[in-house]
Protein backbone atom coordinates (compact mmCIF):
# COMPACT_ATOMS: atom_id res chain seq x y z
CA UNK A 1 0.00 0.00 0.00
CA UNK A 2 1.17 3.31 -1.02
CA UNK A 3 2.21 6.00 1.43
CA UNK A 4 -0.87 9.03 1.61
CA UNK A 5 0.57 12.18 0.15
CA UNK A 6 -0.03 15.06 2.69
CA UNK A 7 1.02 18.60 2.72
CA UNK A 8 2.31 19.77 6.51
CA UNK A 9 0.34 22.11 7.49
CA UNK A 10 3.46 24.14 8.58
CA UNK A 11 3.45 25.15 4.46
CA UNK A 12 -0.18 25.87 4.71
CA UNK A 13 0.54 28.46 7.33
CA UNK A 14 3.60 29.95 5.25
CA UNK A 15 1.92 30.07 2.08
CA UNK A 16 -1.12 32.14 3.76
CA UNK A 17 1.39 34.29 5.38
CA UNK A 18 3.44 34.44 2.19
CA UNK A 19 1.60 34.61 -1.02
CA UNK A 20 1.09 37.71 -2.95
CA UNK A 21 -1.46 36.34 -4.66
CA UNK A 22 -3.66 35.38 -1.77
CA UNK A 23 -2.85 38.60 -0.20
CA UNK A 24 -4.36 40.88 -3.25
CA UNK A 25 -7.02 38.47 -3.41
CA UNK A 26 -8.22 39.36 0.42
CA UNK A 27 -7.10 43.03 0.01
CA UNK A 28 -8.80 42.96 -3.42
CA UNK A 29 -11.92 41.48 -1.60
CA UNK A 30 -12.31 43.60 1.29
CA UNK A 31 -11.81 47.21 -1.01
CA UNK A 32 -14.53 45.99 -3.38
CA UNK A 33 -16.61 45.36 -0.06
CA UNK A 34 -16.27 49.18 1.00
CA UNK A 35 -16.68 50.59 -2.11
CA UNK A 36 -19.99 48.17 -3.01
CA UNK A 37 -21.16 49.16 0.59
CA UNK A 38 -21.01 52.58 0.03
CA UNK A 39 -22.62 52.75 -3.88
CA UNK A 40 -25.18 50.34 -2.89
CA UNK A 41 -27.80 53.64 -2.38
CA UNK A 42 -27.20 53.57 -6.52
CA UNK A 43 -27.99 50.16 -7.16
CA UNK A 44 -24.35 49.95 -8.39
CA UNK A 45 -21.20 47.81 -7.63
CA UNK A 46 -17.40 48.69 -7.50
CA UNK A 47 -17.09 46.81 -10.95
CA UNK A 48 -19.68 48.71 -12.59
CA UNK A 49 -18.32 52.13 -11.35
CA UNK A 50 -15.04 51.13 -12.49
CA UNK A 51 -16.66 49.78 -15.75
CA UNK A 52 -18.62 53.27 -15.72
CA UNK A 53 -15.68 55.24 -15.26
CA UNK A 54 -13.50 53.57 -18.31
CA UNK A 55 -16.47 54.97 -20.43
CA UNK A 56 -16.05 58.54 -19.79
CA UNK A 57 -13.53 59.37 -22.55
CA UNK A 58 -13.90 61.58 -25.08
CA UNK A 59 -14.66 58.95 -28.11
CA UNK A 60 -16.60 56.08 -27.50
CA UNK A 61 -13.71 52.99 -26.66
CA UNK A 62 -14.03 49.62 -28.51
CA UNK A 63 -14.52 46.43 -26.37
CA UNK A 64 -10.70 45.10 -26.64
CA UNK A 65 -9.55 48.18 -25.13
CA UNK A 66 -11.78 48.45 -22.19
CA UNK A 67 -11.03 44.87 -21.35
CA UNK A 68 -7.21 45.68 -21.28
CA UNK A 69 -7.96 48.42 -19.54
CA UNK A 70 -9.99 46.60 -16.74
CA UNK A 71 -7.78 43.67 -17.30
CA UNK A 72 -11.14 41.43 -18.10
CA UNK A 73 -11.24 39.05 -21.15
CA UNK A 74 -13.63 40.47 -23.52
CA UNK A 75 -16.56 37.48 -23.06
CA UNK A 76 -16.48 38.75 -18.95
CA UNK A 77 -16.35 42.25 -20.05
CA UNK A 78 -19.84 41.70 -22.46
CA UNK A 79 -21.47 39.97 -19.80
CA UNK A 80 -20.90 43.09 -17.46
CA UNK A 81 -21.99 45.62 -19.58
CA UNK A 82 -25.44 44.10 -19.94
CA UNK A 83 -27.08 44.88 -16.91
CA UNK A 84 -25.72 48.60 -17.57
CA UNK A 85 -27.36 48.61 -21.21
CA UNK A 86 -30.69 47.00 -19.72
CA UNK A 87 -30.75 50.34 -17.25
CA UNK A 88 -30.09 52.45 -19.70
CA UNK A 89 -26.38 53.85 -18.74
CA UNK A 90 -24.25 52.88 -21.48
CA UNK A 91 -25.33 51.97 -25.31
CA UNK A 92 -23.00 50.11 -27.33
CA UNK A 93 -23.21 50.47 -31.14
CA UNK A 94 -21.22 48.54 -33.98
CA UNK A 95 -17.91 50.88 -35.14
CA UNK A 96 -18.86 52.31 -37.95
CA UNK A 97 -15.36 52.03 -39.51
CA UNK A 98 -15.36 47.94 -38.36
CA UNK A 99 -18.48 46.52 -38.58
CA UNK A 100 -17.33 43.60 -36.67
CA UNK A 101 -16.26 45.77 -33.43
CA UNK A 102 -18.38 47.39 -31.27
CA UNK A 103 -17.94 50.98 -29.45
CA UNK A 104 -19.24 52.11 -25.87
CA UNK A 105 -20.41 54.99 -24.42
CA UNK A 106 -22.20 56.53 -21.37
CA UNK A 107 -26.12 57.73 -21.74
CA UNK A 108 -26.85 60.88 -20.39
CA UNK A 109 -27.83 58.73 -17.58
CA UNK A 110 -25.08 57.13 -17.12
CA UNK A 111 -22.99 60.41 -16.48
CA UNK A 112 -25.45 61.53 -14.45
CA UNK A 113 -25.04 58.43 -12.18
CA UNK A 114 -21.29 58.64 -12.27
CA UNK A 115 -21.06 62.09 -11.51
CA UNK A 116 -23.67 61.42 -8.65
CA UNK A 117 -21.42 58.75 -7.41
CA UNK A 118 -18.09 59.94 -7.89
CA UNK A 119 -18.24 62.19 -4.63
CA UNK A 120 -18.86 59.20 -2.32
CA UNK A 121 -16.04 57.37 -4.16
CA UNK A 122 -13.70 59.96 -3.36
CA UNK A 123 -14.70 59.55 -0.30
CA UNK A 124 -14.30 56.57 0.33
CA UNK A 125 -11.28 56.49 -1.42
CA UNK A 126 -9.96 59.08 0.81
CA UNK A 127 -10.99 57.32 4.15
CA UNK A 128 -8.92 54.34 2.48
CA UNK A 129 -5.64 56.80 2.07
CA UNK A 130 -6.57 57.89 5.58
CA UNK A 131 -5.40 54.38 6.50
CA UNK A 132 -2.05 54.26 4.70
CA UNK A 133 0.52 56.20 6.29
CA UNK A 134 4.03 57.99 5.04
CA UNK A 135 3.67 57.48 1.25
CA UNK A 136 2.28 53.76 1.35
CA UNK A 137 -0.33 54.56 -0.92
CA UNK A 138 2.00 55.49 -3.46
CA UNK A 139 4.14 52.87 -2.63
CA UNK A 140 0.86 50.66 -2.56
CA UNK A 141 -0.04 51.55 -6.11
CA UNK A 142 3.53 51.60 -7.76
CA UNK A 143 4.20 48.39 -6.59
CA UNK A 144 0.86 46.94 -7.67
CA UNK A 145 1.81 48.56 -11.40
CA UNK A 146 4.69 46.31 -11.37
CA UNK A 147 2.44 43.27 -11.10
CA UNK A 148 0.42 44.11 -14.40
Amino acid sequence: MSKPISVPYETTIHVRDTCLCLAVQRAARALARRFDEALRPYDLTNGQFSLLMSLNRPSPPNLSSVASLLAMDRTTLTAALKPLERRGLISVAVDPQDKRSRRMALTPAGMQLLSLVLPIWKDSHGRLEGLLTGGEHDQLLNGLKKLL
